[in-house]
């Protein structure tokens, strides 16, 4: 392995490489054949966030492969100079002449889902799904024997303040942030704290028993989700009411999506990557899950 495959890649916002080729038919087979063996190598690549080949509808010559990287940086001195490339580029060699275009671009502020795929707030059952949920959550919190004096004294509202912001980070309105605050805002409640590892496995625990109660979905593909978010959000909280926490720049609330957590600049709390698809932080991830006739797809 060459030092450039094994360095750390970078944490900040992606980028889009485009190859646009022109195929003529006769060649295609072996053209989609030869990026299978070469696709490989990008897989294999810790630069290489994901990728798709493409092919046009309307005119079969022409294909699209898009390549997300962790930084135009990595792609050119990472991937490139790493011991992957020669084997990539050995398999579309032979296509370099067929290159319409090959360019990087970077994501604007213009960005979105569509409604095919609902989100987790809408697949909850909205607004009441959620104030339903920390009504009989903080009961149960104010009754437990671990958590209780971390809530003493907890405010008439809270609750309320909780469901919107659980309802904004699944992919509801921006009520909280609104309201109340960013992410940063909501870490900031935290500070001081010193939640314990014990602590902070009872508030998942019951906040499981809690969704089961206000009947919120039970189907996997939405509990994952849900799970996932609650360990991401308390293991944060526990990091950020530690005593050497420092408080993060101030960021959006999270959109948590169908399997994959947003990346939050600064947030990050161990060695791990920091970082994972959106769907985007948006987040939040992209699963294909629709609804269909009452089914998922």
């Amino acid at each position: 392995m060459t030092a450039a495959e094994t360095a750390t890649p970078s944490t900040g916002p992606t980028t889009v490489e485009y190859i646009r080729y022109r195929i003529p038919q006769e060649r295609s087979a072996e053209f989609l054949a030869a990026y299978t063996r070469g696709a490989r190598q990008l897989a294999a690549s810790p630069h290489c966030v994901d990728y798709e080949l493409a092919r046009c509808e309307e005119d079969f010559e022409h294909f699209v492969l898009r390549i997300t990287w962790t930084s135009t940086e990595d792609h050119l001195e990472g991937f490139r100079t790493s011991d992957l490339f020669p084997a990539f580029l050995a398999e579309i060699r032979p296509y370099v002449g067929h290159i319409d275009e090959m360019r990087h671009y970077k994501a604007t502020s213009v960005h979105g889902s569509g409604s095919a795929v609902p989100t987790l707030y809408g697949w909850a059952g909205g607004a009441e799904a959620f104030t339903r949920l920390t009504e009989v959550f903080y009961a149960k919190v104010l009754q437990d024997d671990l958590l209780a004096p971390v809530f003493a004294g907890l405010a008439p509202e809270h609750a309320e303040h909780v469901a919107l912001w659980l309802a904004e980070v699944f992919g509801g309105p921006e009520t909280y942030s609104a309201t109340q605050g960013g992410h940063g805002h909501m870490v900031a409640k935290h500070f001081g704290r010193d939640i314990t590892e014990p602590q902070r496995r009872r508030w998942v625990n019951l906040i499981q028993d809690a969704a089961d109660e206000a009947g919120l979905p039970t189907d996997a593909e939405f509990r994952s989700a849900f799970l996932a978010y609650v360990e991401w959000g308390t293991r944060l909280a526990v990091h950020f009411s530690g005593p050497d926490a420092k408080p993060p720049a101030e960021q959006p609330a999270p959109k948590w999506g169908w399997g994959a957590a947003p990346s939050v600049p600064g947030l990050s709390t161990a060695d791990g990557p920091g970082r994972a698809s959106e769907g985007s932080a948006s987040g939040g991830g992209r699963s294909g899950r629709r609804r269909s006739g009452g089914r998922r797809l």
